[in-house]
């Protein structure tokens, strides 16, 4: 494309901007294809009872709420069936990690309801 001082900017913007190389996969591409794996907690498994969704309301307030948590914190899947919460996919350390389980104890009043399924990206 060859520029002259006529030449409306949108142009030379859209020229610019097509050159761009295609974005990376997502970091979690590889747990999403773990899921599809027999017998994986997947989100599409979340009861829709009352109880369960109201659980799994709470656990993702609390994690929000925290703001020194990454976006990955915040976007953990959080799974609830029957009482029972499934915590997965990846965080940024073993202290976010520790953190968002705390929180989902703390909202169910128990360790024995939660499954740790969250991995430290490395």
């Amino acid at each position: 494309m060859k520029l002259t001082l006529t030449t409306p900017l949108f142009y030379v913007v859209a020229a610019v901007g097509s050159a761009q190389a295609p974005s990376p996969d997502a970091d979690n591409t590889k747990m999403n294809k773990r899921d599809q794996t027999t017998g994986a907690k997947t989100a599409d498994q979340q009861k829709m009872n009352a109880n369960d969704q109201e659980l799994t309301r709470n656990i993702r307030k609390a994690i929000i709420a925290d703001k020194t948590l990454s976006t990955y914190a915040h976007n953990i899947k959080i799974i609830t069936s029957d009482g029972m919460v499934t915590l997965k996919g990846p965080v940024n350390s073993d202290a976010e990690k520790k953190t968002v389980i705390a929180k989902a104890v703390e909202v169910t009043h128990s360790a024995q309801k939660i499954t740790d399924q969250i991995s430290v990206k490395r």
